[in-house]
Parts: structure tokens; C-alpha cells; sequence
């Protein structure tokens, strides 16, 4: 075996991972062996939000700074022990009616995947065979606004989604907006979570003119928030709680506390720069995961 290449033994599990010093991360000089060494240290908290999800990922094999492509299906070299669902494709752009998907369970498929360069990890709102467990509310400011009035508008969506008894959990998506992630029954199908989230983008946009937006057109949004509710689509995925982002720095999507976006809103950190890969663990290790609350479940939206 080349010196370049390693075999390591993950959980009983025979790999070979390589090139670990090739730079990812040209910037901040962040190397493959440490993208490998991240998503295992932060497997415990990452892998209970990928169980039983379809996982998306965007490679980059030649680095941040170099080519990257989307991938839901598994790669022909896929080992025989991860986990592959065969499922429909919604708006697959290559016109296929099922992809094997990939199912990040455990720690060795998490530790092949960082080796394969697939630094962000996307998943759907359900598990496999599943309504949706979870309504995603993306918030992506145009700019000049930033993460600061995302932060504003999550507190505003917070307090309107509890009106309705929908807990909502805060995190950066890693770039410049932030998502909240509500638990909910699996008991609705997407349409009816994407027509609920709508709604209460629009009511929002109508009560906050000048900060909110709730429609797509890109002319509509410089200066303003848009709350894209089209995540909840069963076409869509969002970046997964944990993930890696493809940036300057090593960012991640972060769960935040409602202290600090809080915080944020007034211009404080976390909108001033993304938390990183080291920062995230060390974060982990003093508060745990902070959107575990996301795994117990949650209420029906409720109904027009």
C-alpha cells in the first residue's frame, strides 16, 4: 500500500482512507485527515440527525477551491455494509424515477464519506418511508442584510410559531443565513408542512414589510430576509445539523441557544463570523447537542 493510503479498523469495520494531508481548506490550511478527524469526533451528536435520512452530499474532491458535485446516489464503489435505500427520486436532473441513496448510521459509513471529500451532508425532513418529522424554515437575507437580520426574523418566527405550539430550535446554516428546525408529528404529509410554513411567512411578511419577504424572486429580496418554506417540498433537502460547509474557514451549521440569537440580532457574534470545526467541538462538549430536542418528536401543525 502507498504511503499516501492508510487501512484503518472503524467499529470492526475495514477502510482505507488517503491523501490525509491534502489541503481542503487552501485559506485556513485545513486538511482532508482533519475533515476525517471532525466528523468522527462529532459523530456522536451528527449521527442521530442522519439516522434513517436519505443523505445528499456535495464533494469536493480537489477542495473547497476546486470543482464539487451533488450526490445522491451511491457511488459504484460503495462497500457492501453501508447502508443504501433504493427510493423515489423527486426532481431528479438526471431523470431517474429511484436513486440507491446512501444511510449514514454509524461511524464508519461518516468516516468513508469524509474520505470520499464529501464535506456537507444534506438530508430531507423524514426518514425513510416517513412523513416528515421535522418542518425546516430557512432564512436567507439579501444582502445588505445578513445573518444579524436573519436573527431578528428567527425571534419574530419563534414567537409566532409558539402562538401555535410549535417549538422551533435555532443554528446557522455554516454560510450567511440560519434555519429553525421544529419537531412535529410524523403523521402529515410535506404539502401540508410547506402550506403551514407559507402561511406564516406571509402573515410575517404582511406584519414586517421592511425586513421580511416571503416570495422567491431574487429582485424582491436585496435589503430583506426571505423565509424559503420551500424546504419542506419533497424535492428539498437542508444542510444537516453538524455539516461542514464548503467556505473559506472550515464553517459549520451550528445550533445556536435563543440567548444568543438573541445575541446575534444585536449585531453580536454569531453574526459576526461562522463557528468552526474546532470551535463546534469544543461548543458540543460544553452543551451537548442542543437540538437533541428534535429527536423526541413533536405536535400536528395545526389546520387553516
Amino acid at each position: 500500500m502507498s504511503a499516501d493510503r492508510l487501512k484503518v479498523d472503524v467499529e470492526g469495520r475495514s477502510l482505507e482512507v488517503s491523501n490525509l494531508d491534502k489541503v481542503l481548506y487552501p485559506k485556513a490550511g485545513f486538511t482532508k485527515g482533519e475533515v476525517i478527524d471532525y466528523y468522527t469526533r462529532i459523530a456522536p451528536v451528527l449521527l442521530p440527525h442522519l439516522q434513517d435520512r436519505a443523505l445528499t452530499r456535495i464533494r469536493f474532491p480537489n477542495g473547497v477551491d476546486g470543482g464539487s458535485f451533488f450526490e445522491k446516489n451511491a457511488p459504484a464503489a460503495t462497500p457492501g455494509w453501508v447502508r443504501t435505500e433504493n427510493l423515489p427520486a423527486p426532481g431528479s436532473s438526471k431523470g431517474r424515477e429511484t436513486i440507491d441513496y446512501v444511510v449514514a448510521d454509524d461511524l464508519p459509513t461518516l468516516v468513508w464519506l469524509a474520505n470520499l471529500a464529501a464535506l456537507e451532508l444534506h438530508t430531507p425532513q423524514w426518514k425513510v418511508g416517513e412523513h416528515p418529522d421535522m418542518m425546516v424554515v430557512d432564512l436567507d437575507p439579501g444582502a445588505p442584510a445578513a445573518l444579524k437580520q436573519c436573527c431578528q426574523v428567527a425571534l419574530l418566527m419563534r414567537d409566532r410559531l409558539a402562538e401555535d405550539g410549535i417549538d422551533s430550535y435555532p443554528k446557522t446554516s455554516g454560510k450567511k443565513g440560519m434555519q429553525l428546525c421544529c419537531p412535529i408529528a410524523g403523521t402529515q404529509d410535506a404539502d401540508l408542512v410547506s402550506d403551514y410554513a407559507k402561511r406564516i411567512a406571509q402573515e410575517l411578511e404582511k406584519a414586517h414589510p421592511k425586513l421580511i419577504v416571503s416570495k422567491m424572486a431574487k429582485n424582491l429580496r436585496p435589503g430583506k430576509v426571505f423565509i424559503d418554506w420551500s424546504q419542506n417540498n419533497a424535492a428539498k433537502t437542508t444542510v444537516a445539523p453538524y455539516s461542514l460547509r464548503a467556505q473559506d474557514v472550515p464553517s459549520v451549521s451550528t445550533p445556536l441557544t435563543w440567548d444568543e440569537v438573541e445575541a446575534g440580532a444585536a449585531g453580536k457574534r454569531p453574526s459576526t463570523k461562522p463557528y468552526t470545526a474546532p470551535e463546534v467541538l469544543k461548543r458540543v462538549e460544553k452543551q451537548g447537542d442542543l437540538l437533541a430536542p428534535l429527536l423526541d418528536g413533536g405536535p400536528e401543525l395545526p389546520g387553516r
